[in-house]
């Protein structure tokens, strides 16, 4: 007798990546590597080159991981409760299996489940986040939760609602300077109802609101001189005017798009395919691609921001269909890290001189 189950559970895809024909020709010449989170499967990626100039994948578990950002040594990352701060082990020069970073998750703080969404490190050191589940900016805190640092003016009370969908943090100067948020929602999960028009962006320092009738927006970031964001209810990429307020549109990416980083004259944009339910269809994102026959796709676009060409591409199919942050990791060749999942973390000792 035949002793499978009569509705076996069909396997996980692979995961399967492909990039454009240069994308690793231009990663060699620009002296680059990337990291990106995906909170579906709760992985940590970095792509780089191996040293026969293939493409290099490294990943490690992390639950929920979200927001990354770079330090002069490391990085961190927002996971499911917890944030960590990675380190990295190597010295100058130094490589194993041309590997030529090590990150150490060395410090862990637990938050707590508070749907963090973009990280970053102020001119002080100290990390700030956006705390979607109450909406305001907060920092970490030695005895609690969380420290509230800004919350939106329109938000009547600190609350764990996720009214308003607070998603985005720019930085300028080292300080936080412009967040995004999906809505002015003032009650709990309120956002969902403004997906399509509701989205602004707003000055942390003056409070104002200085652009409006955005789709979803997210991952605002201060560059050359402009705020750049991702329109992701349209999939549109590009920046806010200053002295209109007026968002300009400078390349359309095909997916939902989340995680934007910079790297000399281009752009990295994560991303990916819409889920199929109530908060990801019935955008205009949908229309556009429509318009030029093109289906959503998981992944890195690399933009130039001198002609808003897409010039090179990353496509990742299989087990991952969203990703949620992207960063640059210049002159970094093939990085790896250390997980919880193996005991080799248990093995890697170093000593401070």
């Amino acid at each position: 007798m035949d002793n499978a189950s009569p509705n076996p559970t069909p396997s996980a895809p692979p995961l399967e990546i492909t990039t454009s024909r240069q994308l690793l020709a231009w990663l060699a010449e620009q002296k680059l590597s990337l990291a990106f989170t995906t909170y579906q499967i709760g992985k940590l990626f970095f792509l780089g080159l191996s040293s026969k100039g293939e493409l290099s994948v490294f990943e490690r578990s992390f639950n929920r991981c979200m927001g990354l950002c770079t330090t002069d040594n490391g990085l961190w990352m927002s996971s499911l409760y917890q944030v960590w701060r990675f380190e990295n082990l190597f010295s100058e020069g130094q490589t194993q299996d041309s590997f030529d970073r090590l990150y150490l998750p060395q410090v862990g703080y637990t938050t707590g489940d508070l749907d963090i969404h973009d990280i970053a490190v102020d001119a002080d050191g100290k990390l700030v986040f956006v705390n979607t589940l109450f909406g305001c900016l907060a920092t970490l805190s030695d005895t609690h939760s969380f420290k509230p640092l800004w919350q939106p003016p329109f938000l009547s009370k600190l609350a764990a609602e996720d009214r308003c969908h607070l998603n985005g943090l720019a930085m300028k100067d080292g300080r936080p300077a412009y967040v995004t948020a999906v809505s002015q929602s003032d009650v709990a999960d309120g956002w969902r109802d403004h997906r399509q028009h509701g989205g602004i962006v707003i000055d942390v320092n003056s409070n104002d609101i200085i652009a409006n009738g955005l789709s979803m927006p997210h991952s605002p970031r201060w560059y050359q001189g402009k705020l750049w964001l991702l329109n992701s209810g349209t999939g549109d990429f590009g920046y806010i005017d200053p002295d209109t307020g007026h968002f300009q549109t400078v390349a359309f990416c095909p997916g939902y798009m989340r995680g934007l980083s910079f790297h000399g004259d281009f752009a990295l944009i994560g991303i990916s395919k819409p889920r199929d339910n109530k908060t990801f269809t019935g955008l205009a994102l949908d229309d556009n691609l429509k318009k030029r026959q093109a289906e959503p796709r998981c992944g890195i676009q690399v933009v130039d921001l001198r002609s808003g060409d897409i010039v090179h591409w990353l496509r990742i199919e299989g087990m991952v269909d969203e990703l949620y942050d992207v960063v640059a990791l210049p002159g970094i060749r093939r990085p790896m890290a250390l997980g919880f999942k193996t005991d080799e973390i248990r093995r890697v000792l170093s000593i401070e001189e």
